[in-house]
């Protein structure tokens, strides 16, 4: 007992035996880890999880039969399938969109490109209800494009494909700009070395250009995708909001709080974002998977 007593390391200042987090705070290369840590987690608690647990309190008042009743009304479900519905569909159009227009402006130079690279941002520069009264105008009946479509049978505004081309308006800069680091960054000598081994474009394009960028473009497409989802401003215009037929969920929602009913409003809230909170843990998942199989 004496000999184990006599071996056993002495605890000092500063020594081994001080807490682990005092030690790596030392170890930190970055000063004020407990003021940012500290400032990380208030942002996060005011901005984030409050509403969101606001959110998820507020459709109870209903009772678990009145958040399922909500939720299964036929407009309601109606509003839900066409909101993540078209915004999919936008999503995955805006994913060869964007991939082409990012490639050209990576690429290739030619007269006017700084222009077009700063059109791309176009939609982010415009407020959305600016952005809804510009496509309403050019996509309606009597609008240049509208009768256009018109004579081969499509109406575009005031129906869901104006709801689509609103949401792929939106969307598009996401994925551009989620690419174009990554294609800037893309080491040509391996695509050059795929030439000298005797691949051809096509074969160039599958196996050595697109698993380098489809993790990139899985983040582009997923942020296109949770921008339209809750698009409000550009979808209102040009869908006319017919109920059960262009109606949007974002709509609807500011239809009940206007009826001054705040927990069926935020039991379809709720509904929207476990929806797409399960829609970005697929999305995520089949990042991380393309990103490992990349490595190895």
């Amino acid at each position: 007992m004496t000999d184990q007593l006599a071996l056993s390391p002495i605890p000092r200042a500063g020594g081994a035996a001080r807490p682990r987090l005092a030690r790596w705070r030392e170890r930190s290369i970055l000063p004020g880890f407990g003021l940012s840590i500290g400032i990380t987690l208030t942002y996060l608690g005011l901005i984030v999880i409050l509403p969101l647990a606001a959110l998820a309190i507020r459709p109870w008042e209903l009772g678990l039969s009145g958040v399922w009743q909500t939720l299964t009304e036929d407009r309601v479900a109606a509003a839900l399938k066409l909101s993540f519905s078209l915004s999919a569909y936008a999503a995955l159009l805006n994913a060869p969109l964007g991939l082409l227009i990012a490639w050209v402006l990576v690429r290739y130079e030619f007269p006017g490109r700084r222009v077009l690279d700063a059109l791309v941002d176009l939609p982010f520069a415009l407020p959305t209800a600016v952005a809804g009264i510009a496509l309403t105008a050019i996509y309606a009946p009597n609008g240049p494009m509208g009768e256009l479509a018109a004579k081969v049978g499509l109406k575009t505004a005031y129906s869901p494909i104006g709801i689509f081309i609103a949401l792929v308006f939106i969307g598009l800069p996401f994925v551009v700009r989620a690419l174009q680091p990554v294609m800037q960054d893309l080491d040509r000598e391996v695509e050059e070395a795929a030439h000298t081994l005797g691949a051809s474009d096509w074969q160039r394009t599958i196996h050595v250009i697109l698993p380098t960028l489809a993790p990139a473009l899985i983040s582009g497409v997923t942020l296109a995708f949770a921008r339209a989802v809750g698009e409000y401003g550009s979808v209102v215009f040009i869908a006319g909001n017919m109920p059960m037929k262009t109606e949007i969920a974002p709509l609807l929602i500011v239809i009940k709080l206007e009826q001054y009913d705040y927990a069926a409003a935020a039991a379809v809230g709720l509904a929207m974002v476990f929806i797409s909170f399960g829609a970005l843990i697929l999305i995520n998942t089949a990042q991380l998977f393309l990103a490992r199989r990349g490595r190895a």
